[in-house]
């Protein structure tokens, strides 16, 4: 009697963990159905995409979009970005600050924005964004690089990465305001120089030695991407990469199996040490 009735939670379980299954691949095909919206000049709107008028299956609501004066928006930690492109090809969606104006040289970002506001280990309910198109989120993989804005109380003359704002960035009437495209590593922070702001940009062919350059590449936005996501969806049970090559995402079984053995023995190694 006692086997019959275990068979049965176990056949019930089984049951319900199926139909979940089957109500979740619904629902992911529900959301890829449904046809492209638009806003302004982003005409192809579209999964993991949803605007907020948008039906309810629609896109993933992590990643919903709003459209305000005809301009598509996008919220990244409590602030809008303008959205300027979306490419599903390689799964990023380039933004720029609204209070960035293309002919205004002292318009400046209204918040910094950095690699450190990423985290490295994708949350799945919290995390929609990563900062390259590495699953690792590895430096040498970020979609965009660094400007730094300094405010000197003296005179930097004999550092080349350090552009003068001129006219354009004034931090205090002392002070002496620069702005250093490329991240600004320890050794280049000079003595009584202080970091004011730091933004992104992902073009990265701009002139580093030139102010007018630097902020062109600011007003041209900086790219994220839904990687993981694409990863998640693709290869649910393998590690995956974008080959940036072919545009295309790659799964690697034996390298997903071969990073949970390599999980296994570091934890069976701490236990026989620690015994």
């Amino acid at each position: 009697m006692r086997n019959s009735l275990d068979m049965m939670r176990r056949e019930r379980t089984l049951l319900v963990v199926l139909l979940l299954i089957l109500f979740h691949h619904i629902s992911a095909t529900k959301q890829h159905l449904c046809p492209p919206s638009s806003c302004g000049y982003i005409t192809h709107i579209t999964y993991p995409f949803r605007l907020q008028a948008d039906p309810e299956n629609c896109g993933d609501e992590r990643y919903e979009l709003g459209c305000e004066n005809n301009v598509t928006v996008l919220y990244l930690n409590s602030t809008q970005y303008h959205v300027q492109a979306i490419n599903y090809h390689n799964y990023t969606v380039r933004v720029v600050d609204p209070a960035l104006q293309h002919h205004n040289c002292s318009s400046l970002p209204l918040r910094s924005l950095s690699r450190s506001n990423f985290s490295d280990t994708y949350t799945y309910s919290t995390d929609p964004y990563q900062a390259g198109l590495d699953p690792d989120c590895n430096w040498e993989y970020l979609s965009f690089e660094h400007i730094v804005f300094l405010n000197c109380n003296h005179s930097v003359r004999e550092n080349g990465k350090y552009v003068e704002s001129g006219e354009c960035v004034k931090w205090d009437s002392k002070g002496y305001a620069y702005a250093v495209g490329g991240d600004l590593k320890a050794e280049d922070l000079e003595v009584g120089c202080y970091m004011k702001l730091v933004a992104p940009t992902s073009f990265r062919t701009f002139n580093k030695h030139s102010y007018a350059a630097i902020h062109r590449a600011l007003a041209y936005g900086f790219e994220i991407s839904w990687i993981n996501l694409a990863c998640q969806n693709h290869c649910p049970h393998e590690f995956c990469y974008f080959n940036s090559s072919s545009q295309t995402l790659v799964c690697d079984p034996f390298a997903f199996y071969g990073g949970i053995l390599e999980a296994i023995l570091v934890w069976l190694t701490g236990k026989i040490l620690s015994s």
